[in-house]
């Protein structure tokens, strides 16, 4: 049975009552994810399957031997990304010269480099969803000499679209990623559970081997993560982003209204 047939079928479209989040605890008290709690008196936990480590800038100079300061240009695909990007800046004592482009692959991106730049004064060029309408933005600077800050398990299609278009690029792995220990939720239950990168379904079975999906929904964020979730054998319920809801916050409401047969 197809999977698209399979996440339809009536008998998972059960009342929602706990999600739980792969991610951080936001600092916001004003994230959608606690708006959506209180909203659908829903239980949301968050509890970060992936582990990030910073490389530290010693390692950084002597392993990769990159110039931050001979680009003109940074590309940006989360927030991890940006926060170590900044941290090595900070330990190498670099300060970012004014003219300095930023391309992001997100609004949300974007705008989380206030934590460490004045976004009004400098030149930012924002995707929407996916790197794909990054990648034409960037297309249209060409001489541009770009920067990618990544982890050491980072997704092919950057480079490769910059190698096929003569793009000027250089790859910077300043963190790492690995599985987080989960062992304090071998007993614990959630209606759904929201998915952001195939790490994420990495470190799930790496943690629960045995790991059964019965009930449980599973959500995804981008299409990678969602092509981890079917690889690995799950049910795929609930796909972010959507046309009318681009956020997995958004995706999440529309499927617990649909679930508890409120109106969409």
């Amino acid at each position: 049975m197809s999977e698209t047939l399979t996440k339809n079928m009536p008998e998972r479209l059960v009342k929602v009552e706990s999600i739980l989040v792969t991610q951080a605890r936001p600092t916001d008290e004003k994230s959608p994810y606690f708006e959506l709690s209180r909203r659908y008196n829903i239980k949301v936990d968050f509890r970060p399957f992936i582990d990030i480590r910073g490389i530290s800038y010693k390692d950084f100079r002597s392993k990769q031997k990159v110039n931050i300061l001979d680009h003109t240009a940074v590309i940006f695909t989360s927030r991890n990304a940006v926060d170590h990007f900044f941290r090595v800046c900070k330990e190498a004592k670099i300060d970012m010269p004014p003219e300095m482009k930023y391309f992001c692959i997100t609004e949300q991106t974007a705008n989380y480099l206030q934590k460490y730049i004045i976004i009004r004064k400098r030149k930012i060029f924002t995707g929407t969803k996916t790197a794909i309408e990054l990648l034409e933005l960037i297309k249209k600077h060409k001489t541009e000499k770009f920067l990618f800050p990544c982890s050491d398990k980072r997704r092919n299609d950057i480079p490769e679209f910059m190698g096929t278009n003569d793009l000027h690029l250089t790859e910077a792995v300043m963190y790492e990623t690995a599985s987080a220990d989960l062992s304090d939720l071998q007993e614990v239950f959630y209606d759904i559970i929201a998915f952001f990168s195939p790490s994420g379904i990495k470190s799930l079975f790496e943690n629960f081997p045995n790991f059964r999906q019965n009930k449980t929904r599973i959500a995804a964020f981008g299409p990678t993560t969602a092509k981890a979730v079917i690889d690995a054998g799950l049910i795929l319920d609930i796909e972010a982003p959507l046309p009318n809801a681009p956020s997995m916050t958004g995706a999440l409401e529309l499927y617990i209204k649909k679930a508890s047969g409120q109106p969409q």
